[in-house]
């Protein structure tokens, strides 16, 4: 008869041995709240592995020995075991977490389980532009996502547990995980205070990214260890000695020194190892401000100071308020290391008071570049408070508190909700973080992306889900917009009681799109008004642009406006014809002696024959400069209007009038200027306008006027500039049409 042998079974990862661990410094209700959940969470999570490849198991287990470690309370404890566990479906009304933990342990696994999901999709996005920005946005979202940081807390520690199972599994590391962990969760870790958490983060990340330089460093450290740690030891115990003489009550104690910071020092400030000072230091508390420098001076008579290695940050503090006393001295045998000396409250402002050592940190070399949120100052502050509390209560077995020290910490271990917020945080299907206002709907999501996506929106996924447009997003949350090939915004929208937009900015928008699509309307309406008028007068092949300004508007477009508006009356039209001379549009002239534009000193350099001292005035409609061949034509108390040869509109006037057509010629033009009409056709592309101005400032011609008109893809332009003679204007031709679909050429009325 065979009989089935069973392989061994695995050793548990909740084993009492673990529960020791992991229950360190809880009362006796908090080790059964933690042994439940290790009950409940060891058969759904067997022989389950992680994103990492880690049995599901042992790293939660691991995690929560790692927030015993930290001080946490029992339910920050539970919930590490309980949040991996899979959730629920939708359709069930109530986890069985809750009713089994209750309310406070289900904010943390909820919590904890958005953090994962996060951790999941931006652990996929590729990096792109602007990705400074969005790290910053990432650790933003990472503290909005918690309504208590403990929950930021657990996802340190998660993180933490993997790097060490990398390390200790021997299993290839992906280097986006750890660079993300440098990138992302260290400086976390740093704000909050958690130093022991981010330093040995950053030397686990920093041993997986660079394994050559790290193993390089750690040699090095390991060959003078034994001779760093007695140097230290022998410089403590002569310092206290000298301190007790002079009376100086104070605390000496060595500062350990971690690969990734050893580094990051001989980076930013290009040295080599055997330059660093600091690898051998110490760090003196004493009670006042006056006592560091007394201790100062003491350190200065027991060994040689090191004059460029002293930093004087009590009297000039640092920008992020970090102040202390540092210096390097030397032995007798020449060794070097560093001593720093603070009072105790400037120990406690630099070890955790609100963005102060963190964002010394976090800048780099320059110090104090990186400007915190307030709102995030004060959760910060309350999870070093938190943690403090509970380090306190344990180690008190929950004895009362001191009174200054229940002053600071807060009544009980409570979940902590989050402050009202300015701004949420949601993630676009590339996993982009995007900041919002509190109460954005997936509208000003949109907007926010591009303006045009924003007018196209016509509906709106949310974790995968088809919502309202009118749906408040929340932070975490995957949004993905559906949009129309082509169309605008709804007036809806602008509607507050109907809720579809909740940033200024959004409205804005919305508003511009209506405004342009009114005076779009406004000027097809006055031009069909303008054009009518013009059939009735028989003025059909008049210049519109022109008459525009002859009427004093600056464009066709603001008169059609103008018209549509009924602020302008057409019957001014009809007066401009009947009162303007049919020869020639009026010319305002303005002498100014010390101009040379003929548009300005009304000289024109004209000799008309046979007569003397005739007052002559260049037309408009052709605007001639020499050398055009040029005529002259009589008008009624105006002179003589000078135009050029070819002009339409002298061979008509010469045609009604010949007795008034007269010979001219130039005379002695000098350096004047001349203004010339240019017109321009081209196919309308964003640069354009800027391409032309370029041809005119590297010929040097100055431009006194632009009239632009665009139909479909046509814009045709009008250019008046300023030329002594026709070998310029034939220089701004040449240029003007070796642009790419550019047409220029002489503009005659």
């Amino acid at each position: 008869m065979n009989q089935t042998v069973s392989p061994p079974l695995a050793e548990s990862a909740f084993s009492p041995q673990w529960l020791a661990q992991a229950g360190a410094g809880l009362d006796e209700p908090g080790r059964e709240l933690l042994q439940r959940a290790a009950e409940w969470a060891e058969p759904a999570l067997r022989e389950l592995p992680g994103s990492t490849g880690e049995p599901l198991d042992q790293h939660c287990a691991q995690v929560a020995v790692i927030l015993a470690g930290l001080g946490a309370d029992a339910q920050t404890r539970a919930s590490a075991l309980l949040a991996v566990m899979p959730a629920p479906d939708r359709d069930v009304k109530q986890d069985p977490v809750q009713k089994a933990f209750g309310s406070e342990v289900m904010t943390l696994v909820r919590g904890s389980r958005a953090l994962y999901r996060l951790g999941s999709l931006t652990g996929q996005a590729k990096e792109q532009p602007g990705a400074g920005d969005q790290k910053e946005m990432k650790r933003k979202m990472l503290l909005a996502m918690a309504a208590d940081l403990r929950i930021v807390l657990m996802r340190l520690a998660s993180r933490l547990q993997s790097l060490r199972w990398f390390r200790q599994s021997k299993a290839p590391c992906p280097s986006a995980f750890a660079r993300e962990t440098l990138e992302l969760y260290t400086p976390l870790a740093n704000r909050l205070g958690i130093w022991q958490v981010k330093w040995e983060m950053e030397d686990l990340a920093f041993r997986f990214l660079n394994p050559d330089i790290y193993k390089d460093i750690a040699r090095q450290l390991d060959d003078k260890r034994i001779e760093r740690e007695t140097l230290i030891a022998q410089v403590r115990d002569q310092l206290l000695a000298a301190l007790k003489r002079e009376h100086i009550d104070a605390e000496v104690s060595g500062r350990p020194k971690h690969i990734y910071s050893i580094w990051n020092k001989m980076r930013n400030k290009h040295l080599d190892f055997g330059q660093l000072f600091d690898l051998r230091a110490l760090r003196v508390i004493v009670e006042d401000e006056r006592s560091c420098y007394n201790t100062l001076a003491v350190v200065h008579s027991l060994w040689t100071p090191v004059p460029a290695e002293f930093d004087d940050y009590i009297s000039r503090p640092k920008p992020n308020g970090y102040r202390s006393l540092h210096t390097v001295v030397a032995d007798a045998q020449g060794r070097t290391f560093e001593i720093q000396i603070r009072t105790r409250e400037m120990h406690q402002y630099a070890e955790f008071g609100m963005a102060a050592h963190w964002r010394y940190k976090e800048a780099g070399p320059q110090g104090g570049q990186v400007a915190a949120d307030g709102e995030d100052d004060r959760k910060i502050a309350w999870m070093r408070q938190l943690l403090a509390w509970d380090r306190d209560a344990g180690a008190s077995n929950a004895a009362p508190a001191e009174p200054a020290a229940a002053a600071q910490a807060p009544a009980a271990p409570r979940p902590l909700k989050a402050q009202e917020e300015d701004h949420i945080y949601v993630l676009t299907p590339q996993a982009r973080v995007i900041e919002l206002p509190v109460g954005a709907t997936p509208v000003d999501f949109a907007y926010y992306l591009h303006t045009d996506l924003g007018h196209r929106c016509r509906g709106a996924r949310v974790d995968g889900q088809m919502v309202p447009l009118s749906t408040r997003l929340a932070t975490g949350q995957t949004v993905e917009i559906v949009a129309a090939k082509s169309g605008g915004p709804s007036r809806d929208w602008l509607n507050t009681q109907l809720g579809f937009l909740a940033s200024p900015r959004s409205r804005s928008k919305v508003r511009a799109w209506f405004n342009a699509i009114e005076l779009q309307q406004r000027i097809s309406q006055g031009q069909a008004m303008v054009e009518k008028e013009l059939q009735r007068l028989g003025r059909t092949a008049v210049n519109l642009e022109q008459m525009a300004q002859q009427l004093g508007f600056a464009r066709a477009d603001d008169l059609y406006v103008a018209v549509a508006k009924d602020e302008f009356s057409l019957r001014q039209v009809d007066a401009l014809f009947r009162g303007a001379s049919q020869e020639e549009e009026p010319v305002r002239r303005v002498f100014d002696a010390a101009n040379d534009s003929v548009a300005k000193t009304g000289k024109s350099g004209v000799l008309v024959v046979g007569v003397d001292s005739l007052m002559t005035q260049l037309a408009r409609c052709c605007r001639p400069a020499p050398p055009d061949l040029i005529a002259g034509f009589v008008t009624r108390g105006r002179g003589v209007s000078i135009h050029r040869a070819d002009c339409k509109s002298y061979y008509e006037l010469s045609l009604r009038h010949p007795e008034r057509a007269i010979s001219v010629d130039w005379g002695n033009t000098g350096d004047s200027l001349y203004p010339v009409d240019l017109a321009i056709d081209a196919q309308e592309h964003p640069n354009l306008l800027r391409d032309l101005s370029e041809v005119f400032a590297r010929l040097r011609l100055n431009v006194t006027g632009i009239n632009t008109h665009s139909r479909r893809s046509l814009t045709q332009m009008v250019f008046t500039i300023e030329v002594r003679d026709g070998e310029q204007i034939q220089k701004a031709l040449t240029a003007l049409n070796e642009l790419p679909g550019v047409s220029a050429r002489r503009y005659s009325s």
